[in-house]
């Protein structure tokens, strides 16, 4: 997946990237999931471009590299729309809004000392994502798994969620069974074997980085002044080695900030998660938190750049290679396995935020308009989040009054 020549760029891509990761960092509430669901509502329904395949693709390429993968998607979204410079565009428009945000949160945060609530706000978006995230898994399925193959690993990745098996173990064995099993004729020969050798030593190292691996890392030195070197290093390597989601990094800031250096205390570390939750954007905005409280507006700036680049980075290395990928048996049936097994682990998602917010024939009627209006109407899912946001707090606020405040 080469970027596109300058002169046969469209005109005012680089624009129509910036412009376009700029809204959606202002509006995609709800995590990994939602966010990649609205981009495939813009870039593949309304814009047209990619195709439904494509982005599979990348989607599955980001989660085979650490880092967050909706903003790591965006990224190779950006590149295959305006080269380079979309590269750098999506990415850091994507990012910004969600980091200003946090920025001046985590001001009143330390001027008040707590963070403002933001119940009524998701009241109403949480909904909406749902009917999102639904519309895209639907449709992202009816590309990804036709054969039944694809179809055994997605149901048994989303159900092997809800027994506790970790994100980054089901998406490395869903690419390695169904690589195995397309390619299992070519085991007998010397390639196929050291090709399972690499598969395996691959699938060995990424469960390293989520179970063991920081453990040794973590134990290494003792507590630290507070310095910005020490700070951008410290997320640096967090965001070079972390996969899967946000209850990872929580493992991971704790382990660094609260155990190792002592800069911060595990309720501030609960508050920054928190608000990384609700605000929109990326979830690893929770760094910027975290920066501001240690450093100040310098420490959340390079806190924020540091959890980023390696994602940069990497999806500049991995990108040219998706063609490759796909043009390999063996690989382009491990890209397969990881789609599959992605899939299912955002239909579980779904399943766990609608336990959350589906709880009353309010949030039922926002989320079955919502669907109507999405998928009958086609209307834009960042109107429909914005529709979401407005109605929440009325109705929340409805619902919360005394009985006498309402007659």
């Amino acid at each position: 997946m080469t970027q596109p020549d300058p002169a046969t760029r469209p005109p005012g891509a680089l624009r129509e990237v910036a412009l376009l990761f700029l809204r959606l960092g202002l509006t995609a509430f709800g995590g990994p999931a939602a966010h990649i669901a609205m981009f495939r509502d813009e870039v593949v329904t309304r814009r047209q471009w990619v195709t439904d395949a494509e982005f599979l693709d990348m989607m599955a390429a980001a989660n085979l590299i650490p880092g967050p993968n909706s903003t790591e998607t965006a990224i190779h979204l950006g590149f295959r729309r305006a080269g380079w410079p979309g590269l750098v565009a999506a990415g850091v428009c994507f990012i910004f809004p969600a980091f200003a945000i946090v920025l001046a949160i985590a001001m009143l945060y330390t001027r008040y000392g707590t963070t403002p609530a933001a119940e009524s706000l998701l009241y109403g978006i949480e909904p909406v994502v749902i009917a999102i995230i639904l519309q895209a898994v639907w449709g992202l399925g009816r590309t990804a798994i036709r054969p039944w193959l694809p179809g055994i690993v997605a149901v048994a990745a989303f159900a092997l969620y809800f027994v506790g098996v970790h994100e980054l173990a089901l998406l490395a064995a869903g690419g390695l069974l169904l690589m195995l099993a397309r390619n299992g004729r070519r085991l007998w020969g010397d390639w196929a074997n050291r090709s399972t050798g690499a598969a395996l030593w691959l699938g060995r190292g990424l469960a390293n980085h989520a179970t063991g691996e920081w453990a040794v890392w973590a134990a290494q030195g003792a507590a630290a002044p507070v310095t910005l070197t020490t700070l951008f290093l410290s997320f640096l390597k967090i965001g070079s080695v972390l996969y899967g989601s946000g209850y990872v990094l929580v493992a991971f800031l704790q382990t660094e900030f609260v155990e190792r250096l002592g800069w911060i205390t595990s309720g501030q570390l609960l508050d920054a998660v928190a608000i990384g939750q609700f605000t929109p954007g990326p979830v690893f905005t929770t760094a910027t938190f975290i920066g501001y409280l240690v450093a100040g507006v310098p420490g959340a700036v390079l806190a924020t750049v540091a959890i980023f680049l390696p994602g940069f980075v990497f999806v500049a290395i991995t990108n040219p290679f998706i063609p490759r990928l796909r043009r390999s048996p063996w690989l382009s049936a491990l890209l397969d396995g990881v789609v599959a097994a992605s899939l299912g682990l955002m239909a579980a998602v779904t399943v766990d935020l609608a336990r959350q917010s589906i709880v009353d024939v309010p949030t039922v009627l926002l989320l079955v308009v919502a669907a109507v209006l999405l998928i009958r109407f086609r209307v834009n899912s960042t109107w429909l989040i914005l529709g979401g946001a407005a109605v929440g707090p009325v109705s929340y606020t409805h619902l919360t009054l005394p009985t006498s405040d309402l007659v």
